[in-house]
């Protein structure tokens, strides 16, 4: 295994970009990176796994959804520095729905796959509309809320963090349940734009409050100062 591993010039880079291919028909599915801890999983488990950038971790394919990738062979190129790996794909590859990630026609902006299977219910409505944020940043201001306010820039997208977080103390204050969940949903969307703008996921936020579980509040305002 760590001979397979050293073939890889980790010194040059230590995320090894992924091209990922139907075993099948040669399809291609997506393009996503391997660490060495994930393509040492992925070598032992023969299930892909990936260094996700916005997560800031390893992550197993279709953990949340259950469309898992079972790698049938991997091919490494002249180089030495990028992956090739064939794999029978369980469901579909993207987090859309769609069997691939490649849908979208650069040129005409023509999506050119539809929608095989509703993943919101899989993945969650924070990260769903996370990913819809994202995918928004190519949309046209005129006609998207989402589209316009990341073309306006940080400045205007840190004040309606602000102001949302303000109307939602005044509503906490009035006592009144209603507008404390509509105003909490705004502020919500608006902190999940500004994480987007800087391709920050919600699953970092995640694992966050998972480490602070077992830490008593004073401990964890201790440890920042450490």
């Amino acid at each position: 295994m760590e001979e397979i591993l050293n073939r890889i010039d980790w010194q040059k880079q230590s995320l090894l970009p992924v091209i990922v291919q139907d075993a099948t028909t040669n399809e291609v599915l997506m393009m996503a990176y391997m660490d060495y801890q994930a393509l040492e999983l992925s070598l032992e488990t023969k299930i892909a796994h990936y260094f996700s950038r916005s997560k800031q971790r390893i992550w197993k394919k279709g953990e949340s959804s259950g469309h898992i990738q079972e790698i049938q062979s991997f091919f490494i190129d002249c180089d030495n520095d990028t992956l090739l790996i064939k794999v029978k794909q369980n469901g579909v590859a993207c987090h859309t729905g769609r069997r691939s990630c490649f849908f979208t026609e650069l040129e005409s902006g023509e999506c050119v796959s539809d929608v095989e299977i509703n993943t919101q219910a899989a993945y969650g409505v924070i990260d769903t509309l996370y990913h819809t944020i994202q995918e928004r940043k190519n949309a046209d201001p005129s006609s998207s809320w989402t589209a316009k306010l990341l073309s306006k820039g940080e400045n205007t997208i840190l004040k309606k963090v602000v102001e949302e977080a303000g109307e939602y103390c005044f509503a906490h204050k009035d006592d009144d349940a209603d507008e404390m969940v509509y105003e909490a949903a705004d502020l919500t969307y608006h902190m999940l734009v500004a994480l987007a703008s800087k391709n920050i996921s919600p699953d970092r936020i995640k694992q966050e409050l998972a480490r602070r579980f077992g830490m008593s509040g004073i401990e964890e305002k201790n440890s920042r100062k450490d």
